[in-house]
């Protein structure tokens, strides 16, 4: 998983319409945008093949725990702060 499009990330068969997101693999010094619909498939297959299935590489932090803000707020979870 390099900023190359290596280690099997491809271009989206969907063009360049679909978002990417960006993930990082802290253990590799590595990171990569990769097309939404790809993110599941690359980063399992990334951790199976460099880590041994230990969930290692992942979606960038601050992205994760923004996506994780808006859903908690969408949810109504927010709303007794």
């Amino acid at each position: 998983m390099t900023t190359d499009g290596t280690d099997g990330i491809d271009d989206s068969p969907g063009g360049d319409d679909e978002p990417t997101v960006p993930i990082v693999c802290e253990e590799c010094d590595t990171r990569t945008r990769v097309p939404l619909s790809d993110l599941a498939d690359q980063l399992e297959r990334h951790n199976e093949t460099r880590h041994d299935g230990e969930d290692v590489a992942g979606v960038e932090p601050a992205l994760a725990d923004r996506i994780a803000d808006l859903v908690a707020e969408d949810m109504g979870l927010l709303d007794g702060e």
